[in-house]
């Protein structure tokens, strides 16, 4: 059976040698770009198109044609490539429409050699564009899979390869749109009309299963966010494609399967794929697998297989950035398929709403049993693709929920829960990590998968504790003081784990709680001793505490700005700095505030950190002069809730504190070695 994909869902290929047929009903321009798997193009010679339309294991068509034949040999793919991007444009300055919303929905599909469709994807929803990304074929722990982008370009290839990080995207994109026009003379007409049942079932596809309720997965211009899991550095692989040898040019002119032949196969050049969908999740390796033997017997791990989980199975210098880029391989492997699940479930939705229309809006079908037949096929074709797509995301969180329960024992201190065995030898480590643990990140469709909430160091954002009533449900019957209490252990929690995370001497906490309210939650902090002076209290020590840190702020800047950096003043306390504020607004006047709003703005760049434990609705009183404020920090909350959104598809993920186990004595075991090293340090 077809994977017929929606935007964002993704499929296992499980053959090297493939064909990319595009449909499109006139004149377009298809091409391809190889990118790293950071998902940067190194050069023009990583680009196909009809100028130069052959790179090694890849070979696109010379001409634009209403019809396309892409040919793939991913066995002949470079280690170094890590996605293979399938374009498609409009051509410029040769008539005719210039943007893909005024044509019919493009139809691409995936095939192997012999016209056995694998998956298909229906771009629908352009409007201004005039190129968009189509598919992308990418590596995933050693295998290949293809995924359904649709993301559009109203700038045309221009923009589209400036997104993909090509230098010289503009001239490209000129020399590709002249080739276009020379080679226009030998394109083929576009194909007669579809029949008005094939019409019918292509809208059908292109109003449902098109759609895509959560917008692009890559923002405005198909970009991942700087958050995203593709932020390591490349390999030294990865520098340019390797040879291969690939087959001689495919015809332009032939016609891809339609998109009804899924339930109404109408040539046998073009058989449906057997078997079941398999949404497996394959292991991630650093290069490509070696090219397989002839007819090699099925072993877990190759495409379409399900695969042994190993932690650090992902790219990276060491096994904490392998670690980290598996983490954030998992958040977005899990943000994805539930995307897909949520569109089918949609899809199914819609497709039952109409079926049903359509029964009540003919009178004769409701006398008799007819209109009460129809009702009941609708509904049980309703559960059929319902259950379906549960069966694919259950496929999906299985292979996650395995990899989760080998990755989550392997994370060091830095990435690790609290209760993880690997506190009990926790050593204050040489060197500052790549990221911390703030939490953990769920979603409803997968209750029991939790994906650690691994945030980059240095602190590019400061840090607010909500402690205010939250959006779940758990916040809503809590009272403010035991929600202002638990903000608190939260923020210390935080704190602890900032500290642990740290070499000796390279990490300060002050702290402001003007009422003193704070003290039994700070009290770990301050017995153990690793504060930098007392909780301040009181509007005097507010005042002085951020008198400090501004001045700090101030002079860092002006060194920096001078490039006189070596002039600070001697026994300058160079180290990162976080300052923790409880209660606010309490104790802070107008002068106060405004050294709170500078330091939340400058002083992440120069080292001075900002984490604030307040409700928001205490401040109101300052009115829109703390919006700011609160835009620039990173929210989270004492209890679970959902108000955090992933860079992908920006679904609502529900956000859990990493909070200490009750009765546990592991903060105080860290903390004190953290006290126990800064003492050494100093001495």
């Amino acid at each position: 059976m077809t994977a017929e994909l929606v935007r964002g869902q993704n499929h296992p290929l499980s053959q090297a040698r493939l064909e990319i047929r595009v449909s499109a009903g006139t004149p377009i321009v298809a091409g391809a770009t190889l990118s790293d798997e950071s998902g940067r193009i190194h050069g023009v010679e990583w680009v196909a198109h009809p100028g130069a339309p052959t790179l090694p294991g890849l070979e696109v068509s010379r001409q634009a044609a209403a019809d396309h034949r892409l040919a793939v040999d991913l066995d002949a793919v470079a280690a170094a490539v890590h996605r293979v991007s399938i374009l498609l444009a409009v051509p410029t300055g040769v008539g005719g429409p210039v943007t893909f919303g005024s044509l019919a929905a493009p139809f691409v599909a995936v095939t192997g050699l012999d016209g056995t469709e694998v998956a298909s994807y229906t771009i629908t929803g352009l409007d201004a564009e005039s190129a968009v990304v189509a598919l992308e074929l990418y590596r995933r722990q050693g295998a290949w899979k293809v995924r359904a982008v649709g993301q559009g370009y109203a700038g045309g290839l221009a923009d589209l390869l400036t997104d993909q990080g090509l230098p010289q995207a503009h001239q490209l994109a000129t020399h590709i749109n002249e080739a276009v026009v020379q080679g226009l003379a030998r394109s083929v007409p576009a194909p007669p009309p579809r029949t008005a049942d094939g019409d019918r079932s292509r809208q059908a596809a292109a109003s449902t299963l098109g759609q895509d309720q959560s917008g692009s997965p890559y923002g405005v211009h198909g970009a991942q966010g700087a958050a995203g899991p593709y932020t390591a550095s490349p390999s030294p692989a990865a520098q340019t494609p390797g040879t291969s040898e690939t087959g001689a040019a495919y015809p332009t002119g032939s016609t891809p399967a339609d998109p009804s032949a899924i339930t109404q196969p109408t040539t046998p050049a073009a058989p449906t794929a057997g078997g079941p969908i398999d949404y497996s999740h394959p292991r991630r390796r650093n290069t490509a697998p070696p090219p397989p033997p002839t007819a090699p017997p099925a072993q877990p791990g190759q495409p379409g297989q399900p695969a042994q989980p190993v932690a650090g199975d992902a790219t990276g210098w060491s096994m904490e950035e392998r670690l980290y880029n598996q983490v954030w391989g998992m958040f977005e492997d899990l943000a994805r398929t539930t995307a897909a699940y949520r569109s089918a479930v949609d899809f199914a939705d819609t497709r039952m709403e109409r079926e049903l229309d359509e029964v009540l809006s003919d009178p004769r079908s409701r006398i008799g049993g007819q209109g009460d037949a129809a009702r009941e096929k609708a509904r049980a074709k309703h559960t059929q693709l319902v259950d379906q797509a549960r069966q694919a995301l259950d496929r999906d969180l299985a292979q996650l929920t395995a990899e989760a329960d080998v990755v989550e024992p392997a994370l060091p201190p830095a990435y690790a829960r609290w209760d993880s065995p690997v506190w009990h030898a926790y050593r204050v480590p040489m060197e500052m990590p790549m990221a911390v643990r703030l939490g953990d990140l769920h979603v409803s469709e997968s209750d029991r998968l939790r994906i650690p909430m691994l945030i980059r160091l240095p602190l590019e954002r400061g840090l607010w504790i909500d402690s205010g009533r939250t959006g779940s449900s758990d916040g809503s019957f809590a009272d403010s003081h035991e929600l202002r209490r638990l903000a608190m252990e939260s923020a210390v929690a935080h704190t602890a784990r900032l500290l642990a995370v740290h070499p000796a001497g390279e990490f300060t906490v002050h702290v402001i709680d003007p009422a003193g309210s704070g003290a039994q939650a700070l009290a770990p902090l301050v017995r153990t001793g690793v504060l930098a002076t007392p909780p301040a209290v009181g509007a005097a020590g507010v005042a002085d505490v951020l008198g400090r840190l501004t001045q700090r702020v101030d002079l860092v800047q002006m060194a920096v700005r001078g490039g006189a950096a070596d002039s600070l003043p001697p026994g300058f306390d160079t180290s990162q700095q976080l300052l923790v504020v409880n209660d606010f607004p309490h104790g802070f006047d107008d002068r106060a505030v405004n050294q709170l709003r500078y330091l939340a703005d400058e002083g992440p760049a120069v080292g001075v950190h900002l984490m604030m434990v307040a409700d928001r609705e205490d401040a109101d009183g300052y009115g829109p002069l703390l919006d700011p404020l609160w835009r620039g920090l990173m929210r989270l909350t004492p209890l679970p809730d959902d108000h955090l959104a992933d860079p992908w598809v920006g679904h609502a993920w529900t956000y859990e504190p990493a909070l200490v186990p009750p009765g546990s004595q592991v903060l105080q075991r860290v903390l004190t070695e953290v006290a126990t090293a800064r003492r050494s340090w100093r001495g």
